[in-house]
């Protein structure tokens, strides 16, 4: 077990927080985060700059390849651990009503909205935190249950956002205000605008929202006239066929995917079906930057565990072809195949 020694302020102690989860040492994490409450550090700070800065670079090792699926879930587990620490040590009050916090249906990342449940917590509102990928109809309900005043959702992923938009259209129909955030909704929150939903960029700005009604129900509406066009509809209904055809595509054409493991071939399977979950979420927002980030980011993902750029190429050379017929997910092929990159393996 490492050793933790506190510091008095969160950026002090990120360097050795991180070497906790570095380490697998829950113990030392927890120690260091109550030494910081101790310290007279706001628990606040201690979520907001040490928790989560930490909760990201631990995505950014796993992105750089730099650590496994299971070193990754290791930290988080730790970091969920301090965060539930911190909670009971804080053990504020409620003094407001009820916020529900939830992840989107199929997002499983459920760290940062635990972390702005706990920032609301502190806050005075009383929170209930449903977790990760909470089925729309099962919200509902629960919204039915118990009287809310806001629910705040989160999303990791752009290519969830038809089901997001579903799930805040819900709640809407439930008459509470919603407020999301999450990567998914665009760095700055373009793809919330165009859902017509109030979109907050961190914690303490989802506090302030929350706490002012008017400005979280006097949102503009949503922009998707564009979806008239049935064009997202049957790309979704063609999802299954798109990937069995890419997949078939790809074993003809890349000798070397003939010797796939199972384990290789359920990969190429996962990425096909992201590159059409993304293409089909870029049409929804009619948005072809959606897509386009996504490609860069997978070649980098890729790049790092020694997959060439073809691997992204060739399938999206084959949805071009098949999808000769969708005008708008042709243009956002386009555009993503431009974005590749163009050397280097």
């Amino acid at each position: 077990m490492s050793t933790a020694t506190a510091a008095a302020d969160p950026t002090d102690a990120y360097v050795g927080y991180l070497d906790c989860l570095a380490d697998a040492d829950e113990y030392a994490a927890i120690d260091m985060a109550i030494g910081l409450l101790d310290a007279g550090v706001p628990a606040e700070r201690v979520l907001l700059d040490l928790v989560a800065p930490a909760q990201a670079e631990v995505g950014e090792r796993w992105a750089r390849n730099e650590w496994s699926v299971a070193q990754e879930h290791a930290a988080t587990h730790i970091s969920e651990q301090v965060v539930a620490a911190v909670a009971a040590h804080a053990n504020p009050r409620p003094t407001g009503g009820r916020v529900v916090v939830a992840c989107m249906d199929g997002e499983w990342h459920a760290l940062p909205p635990r972390l702005v449940a706990e920032v609301l917590r502190l806050r005075g509102w009383q929170v209930t935190f449903l977790g990760a990928s909470v089925p729309a109809a099962h919200l509902v309900s629960y919204l039915h249950r118990y009287d809310a005043h806001a629910v705040a959702l989160a999303c990791a992923l752009p290519m969830r956002l038809p089901h997001a938009h579903r799930m805040i259209e819900a709640c809407r129909r439930s008459d509470v205000p919603v407020v999301v955030g999450g990567r998914g909704f665009g760095v700055d929150g373009r793809w919330a605008r165009r859902l017509g939903v109030a979109w907050a960029p961190d914690a303490p700005s989802a506090a302030e929202l929350i706490a002012d009604e008017r400005t979280l129900r006097g949102v503009p509406p949503a922009q998707l006239a564009h979806l008239a066009d049935d064009e997202y509809a049957s790309l979704v209904r063609r999802r299954g066929e798109l990937i069995d055809s890419a997949l078939a595509d790809v074993l003809d054409q890349v000798p070397a995917a003939r010797a796939y493991t199972a384990t290789q071939l359920d990969a190429t399977v996962s990425d096909l079906g992201h590159i059409v979950d993304f293409l089909a979420a870029a049409v929804y927002v009619d948005d072809p930057s959606l897509f386009t980030e996504f490609v860069e980011w997978l070649s980098v993902i890729l790049r790092s565990r020694g997959v060439p750029a073809t691997a992204v190429a060739r399938p999206m050379e084959h949805f071009t072809v098949a999808l000769r017929d969708f005008p708008r997910a042709g243009r956002v092929l386009a555009l993503g195949r431009a974005a590749l990159p163009t050397a280097g393996p």
